[in-house]
């Protein structure tokens, strides 16, 4: 009986730890980031990347800037390997929060992530 005893509490205290423990993204493992469908991109996103694909004319100056990734939101490359664009707000006069972020080669990128919130967060979009 003692041991029954133990062993729900110990089952108790292992449930209370694992619901404590954030998802791997979370925890700063940007290989484990969400994704995202293209068709559930907003329309401006999707523009973007059919943009990035063509080479541009981009909208605003600093698209195709290199992304820094100094936070080690997305998987760690090489200075460089990251650009940064811009995905327009509707409404908003500034560049507003929403962005997407390549890795590759400009127009053939290996793998892209959106960010709706200035890079607060990312999701992979899967293609």
């Amino acid at each position: 009986m003692r041991f029954h005893r133990w062993l729900a509490r110990a089952l108790l205290v292992l449930a209370a730890m694992l619901a404590l423990v954030p998802p791997a993204h979370a925890r700063g493992d940007p290989d484990a980031l969400p994704a995202v469908e293209l068709r559930d991109l907003p329309r401006e996103a999707r523009d973007v990347l059919a943009r990035i694909e063509t080479g541009g004319p981009f909208a605003y100056e600093r698209d195709g800037v290199t992304f820094g990734n100094r936070e080690h939101s997305l998987p760690r490359r090489p200075r460089g390997y990251y650009h940064e664009y811009t995905v327009r707000t509707p409404g908003e006069r500034t560049r507003g929060a929403r962005r997407i972020v390549c890795g590759g080669p400009p127009r053939t990128p290996d793998a892209c992530y959106y960010s709706d919130d200035h890079y607060q967060s990312f999701r992979q979009i899967a293609r």
